[in-house]
């Protein structure tokens, strides 16, 4: 009998023990998962832990072996999907080569791919609608996302004082100036966005383009000094 005509040999059955491990292994990023899109759907307060376990399939008791608290969960998922970014965005800074304004615009257009068009860019909206009643969310929010966030920003605008591209600035104010459009983004995102029609939709990119042209190079048309030195 030719080798094509052999008959398969029957599948090779999985272990249970294996089955159990992997399904263990894949919980925590399935838990994430599903906490993300409730929190992101109803808020924080909103979300249940029973609804969070039923969506990613397992038990409540199951999320409490990974996660103690409906707290830690809103932690684990910021870290994941936020926080957890920082580290190749500041080795990004370390490596570009281009000048400032080109690295600021590098910057927001890589926070608008990897969070702005992602379900994380709806926890902003959360803290900010909910740090009145969650201080210590609030707090977590601004240790692990908006302070290193504002410290990034400011390494690139001091970058770009360092070379000689950008004058010299109140780094503290200056950030809020660039970080303000990308909140009002977020916010058009998820409240008004679902709303408009079409005609009336803001394209992302092309929005954080125009605010930071406008941001480098002002409103007023730049006019040359006279030169007249006609005698009075």
């Amino acid at each position: 009998m030719p080798p094509s005509s052999l008959p398969l040999p029957p599948p090779i059955e999985e272990a249970p023990r294996q089955r159990r491990e992997r399904r263990k292994e894949a919980r925590p990023g399935e838990l994430l998962d599903a906490a993300l899109s409730l929190f992101v759907e109803k808020g924080f307060a909103a979300t249940r832990v029973e609804e969070v376990a039923a969506r990613a399939g397992v038990s409540k008791g199951t999320l409490f072996l990974y996660f103690p608290s409906k707290e830690d969960l809103f932690k684990a998922v910021v870290r994941e999907t936020i926080a957890g970014r920082f580290g190749e965005w500041n080795q990004e800074l370390d490596a570009f080569e281009g000048n400032s304004a080109e690295l600021l615009r590098h910057c927001l257009h890589a926070w608008w791919e990897r969070i702005g068009m992602t379900a994380a860019s709806g926890i902003t909206k959360l803290v900010m609608s909910e740090a009145g009643m969650f201080p210590e969310i609030a707090a977590f929010y601004q240790q692990e996302v908006i302070g290193p966030g504002h410290d990034l920003l400011k390494r690139i605008l001091q970058r770009g004082i360092d070379r000689g591209e950008f004058r010299p600035m109140e780094l503290e104010y200056a950030i809020y100036s660039l970080i303000a459009p990308m909140i009002f983004l977020l916010m058009w995102k998820h409240s008004m966005a679902p709303c408009c029609p079409a005609s009336q939709q803001i394209e992302p990119v092309a929005f954080i383009d125009t605010q930071l042209d406008l941001l480098l190079g002002g409103m007023l048309v730049q006019t040359a000094p006279s030169t007249n030195t006609t005698p009075l």
